[in-house]
């Protein structure tokens, strides 16, 4: 293989012409030859044993041509790609332009390869990381969350509708006097205080008893989504039939011992143990996001947008991963939602671009800095990811290459660098 030239024709885009000589074309037409005989038949000779030169005879000289230029072209341009070290980032739009027994192959192919990336000004990034201490209200909120999940549903007959009941009972909607579609019913069954039904509806309801008549006056939203009534004054004539109340677990040893612990203190430390730990994953998680958009904004160049879709087709994917186990296709998606392929593309775009920059910034701050991944770094992460995914390391090793994982792991101490450098200012929440 022999190139021609090579000349960068654009920002992020590469030509190169090159050619493949008379004795490697001829040794991709003999191939083609060996593959194509058994399906061509000439008079005189058995199927499949017709010499080369009596099919060319019969056929034309060229006839070989296209498979033996196909058969060769993948090969010549990795070779091209590994001689002149382009990190192709797309596939190159391959021209031919010469064919000829004399001469052999001739190519044109353009490349669209990575960016380069400028990035200055990364270390003692200045950011804030907002600390949160869990208060005891939210303790109290958990563990009534706990409580709601285990109440046990009473009739309660010996008092009026309470917020937190369940309301069984008719109603009728009117508006301007008149029954409308769909605002009635029989025995209905309403949390009040769920949201279910439109504002003001439930609030109205609190105070009223079994077997009582009574009406409730509302006003629909503007913005509801029956037009005839958005915005429009109802009465509802209701009357309740039933009130079911909850009966709740009395906040007291009994009560953690049924949740694992031997006393309310105890397990009232684990809850806020549990939530203090959520926070602060939430605070880390927030200082990478915020130092995320700032390695962005510090890095300069201009990426192939070719970069950003296949990044977009590795996350479909992804989504695609996540969802197997519903069944649920991207096809199905589109269908369910009556969305278009682009249209759901557009959902992945703008974390593609994001991720795509923050690679690229990253790569080129291991560069700089000469980050480097030892072969025990490399070999912790395999056993990690076998221990996260259950699987054998060697099928591991089988699925993902060293080099792939030394660019990762490069690129995580990139981070870390950028990390550990940043001048963090804790602020209280």
């Amino acid at each position: 293989m022999e190139i021609i030239s090579n000349n960068k024709t654009a920002t992020n885009t590469v030509e190169v012409e090159f050619k493949a000589s008379a004795e490697e074309f001829e040794a991709a037409v003999q191939a083609a030859y060996l593959k194509q005989k058994k399906n061509i038949s000439i008079p005189g000779f058995r199927k499949g044993k017709a010499p080369r030169k009596m099919i060319e005879t019969q056929y034309g000289e060229g006839v070989f041509y296209e498979d033996a230029v196909n058969g060769m072209y993948q090969k010549a341009v990795s070779d091209v790609i590994e001689e002149l070290k382009l990190d192709v980032v797309d596939m190159p739009n391959i021209e031919v332009t010469e064919v000829s027994k004399e001469n052999g192959v001739s190519f044109k192919a353009t490349f669209t390869v990575k960016p380069e990336v400028e990035i200055a000004d990364y270390k003692g990034l200045k950011v804030t990381k907002t600390v949160k201490t869990v208060a005891d209200e939210e303790i109290d909120a958990e563990i009534q969350r706990v409580r709601e999940r285990n109440a046990r549903i009473i009739d309660v007959t010996d008092r009026a509708l309470e917020k937190g009941d369940t309301a069984v009972f008719d109603f009728e909607g009117f508006v301007d006097g008149e029954a409308f579609e769909g605002g009635k019913a029989e025995n209905f069954s309403l949390e009040i205080g769920s949201g279910h039904f439109i504002p003001g509806f439930e609030d109205a309801m609190v105070g009223h008893n079994i077997g009582e008549d009574f009406d409730v006056n509302v006003t629909f939203p503007e913005d509801y989504n029956a037009e005839n009534l958005a915005g429009k004054p109802a009465v509802f004539k209701c009357k309740i039939h039933e009130i079911k109340g909850k009966e709740y677990a009395e906040l007291d040893d009994e009560f953690a011992k049924d949740n694992g612990f031997d006393t309310l203190d105890e397990y009232k430390a684990d809850i806020r143990a549990k939530l203090q730990a959520r926070a602060d994953d939430e605070a880390k998680a927030k200082l990478d996001a915020d130092l995320t958009e700032m390695v962005i904004e510090k890095m300069q160049a201009e990426v192939p947008e070719a970069m950003i879709n296949n990044r977009v087709d590795d996350l479909i994917r992804d989504w695609e991963y996540r969802n197997r186990y519903q069944g649920i296709t991207v096809q199905d998606y589109l269908k369910f939602t009556n969305t278009t392929i682009e249209q759901f593309k557009e959902n992945f775009k703008e974390p593609a671009e994001k991720q795509v920059k923050l690679r690229l910034a990253l790569e080129k701050i291991a560069e700089l800095e000469n980050i480097t991944v030892t072969d025990e770094d490399i070999e912790n992460e395999y056993k990690e990811m076998a221990e996260t995914y259950k699987m054998d390391i060697e099928k591991v090793k089988s699925v993902v290459s060293a080099e792939a994982l030394a660019e990762d792991l490069k690129v995580e101490k990139a981070f870390d660098l950028v990390r550990e450098t940043a001048e963090v200012t804790e602020a209280t929440e």
